[in-house]
């Protein structure tokens, strides 16, 4: 059988989301419907042929993602089905065995699984807690990043805790990686969920020669269901990303294809992450009342997306936390270890109903009271 890691949070998502009363490991927010997303336009879908669409995906629609990328045509986009599948290709496509990946943590693990899967390990560098934000660890990115490297990757805004890189440490991780040649690939699907300001989460794209973005609808654009992803790539390396595509799941849904060409025209886009951005804005508050009046958890505010990174004081470790919350309270949330660190700590969505979010955050409350 082949080697790959268990993808641990995958797995216990997939096993109890639906089996608790209040699911907290959620990282979106509360899905759009399609008559919300097209209006009228939505009875037109009744008469879309449901045949193969082309396997990068229809022009129009790989334009239309283009435009949310600075000097991108739709030669440098290729559709695929969610951005789960967007990163399995890119990895795929650049490691070889005895390549090495560096890998930002905490962070979602599948890079970090792939890494060690295409190539021969993953190296990690870290965020780290300074003052008011999460900065990159500037040291650790060095050690990281080798001769061998050959992808340095990114999760930004960053999955778990909500934190954006600066303009300077995004200068610093492009010197690292074109000191020794390597491919930077930036997993960007919170991008477009601020929380404060008008201001979008800066891309990577266009910032050096060899850069990978991938990113989807699920996450910033409340579309998790659609399962359609993409990757904005240098033409040639999207022609090698085909050669894969066409052993997984050939081509982007017909269905999928044509709304994401419709959520990506710049004024539909607008009014999509507008709805988001109001959304997180109008929970965040909830999750900081909260936790400043339990006083037993702290986090850095996040600065995209509809998650948080909760510190917590009970000795216990995370993971025995989050079994005990489950078990005992019926709420499920992804302790720190499922994104690569030992450390008293845990995610929450706060993307879904105001309500909803309050009483499974109160049974998470009595839980840690009891510990002390």
């Amino acid at each position: 059988m082949a080697r790959i890691d268990l993808f641990e949070m995958e797995r216990m998502q997939s096993l109890y989301w639906h089996r608790v009363e209040y699911d907290l490991s959620e990282s979106g927010v509360v899905p759009m419907t399609l008559r919300e997303l097209l209006g009228a336009d939505a009875d037109a879908l009744l008469e879309a042929p449901l045949g193969y669409p082309l396997s990068e995906g229809a022009e129009e629609t790989r334009a239309a993602v283009a435009t949310w990328y600075p000097g991108a045509t739709a030669e440098h986009v290729t559709l695929c089905n969610g951005g789960s599948e967007a990163n399995l290709l890119v990895l795929w496509t650049l490691l070889e065995p005895g390549d090495r990946l560096a890998f930002m943590v905490p962070n979602y693990l599948q890079g970090w699984g792939l890494g060690r899967h295409f190539g021969t390990a993953t190296d990690t560098f870290g965020l780290r807690r300074e003052g008011d934000r999460w900065a990159l660890d500037l040291e650790a990115l060095e050690r990281a990043v080798t001769a061998r490297t050959k992808v340095v990757m990114v999760c930004n805004p960053n999955n778990p805790t909500g934190a954006v890189l600066t303009e300077a440490e995004m200068e610093a991780v492009i010197e690292v990686a074109e000191r020794v040649g390597a491919w930077i690939v930036a997993d960007e699907i919170y991008r477009g969920a601020e929380l404060e300001g008008e201001a979008v989460s800066p891309t990577f794209w266009g910032r050096a020669e060899r850069v990978v973005v991938t990113s989807g609808l699920s996450k910033a654009f409340g579309m998790p269901g659609l399962r359609s992803g993409w990757i904005v790539a240098p033409p040639e390396l999207i022609r090698e990303i085909w050669v894969r595509h066409d052993y997984t799941t050939l081509t982007p849904s017909a269905i999928s294809d044509r709304i994401t060409g419709v959520a990506l025209r710049p004024e539909v886009r607008e009014r999509v992450l507008a709805r988001t951005r109001g959304i997180v804005r109008a929970n965040l508050p909830v999750l900081a009342g909260w936790a400043g009046e339990l006083g037993r958890v702290s986090f850095l505010p996040p600065v995209a997306g509809a998650i948080a990174y909760l510190a917590y004081d009970p000795p216990i470790e995370a993971r025995d936390l989050a079994e005990r919350l489950r078990l005992e309270q019926s709420v499920l949330v992804v302790p720190a270890d499922m994104f690569g660190v030992r450390e008293r700590a845990f995610r929450v969505g706060f993307g879904y109903d105001p309500e909803y979010l309050r009483k499974g955050l109160e049974r998470i409350g009595l839980v840690l009271r009891e510990l002390g």
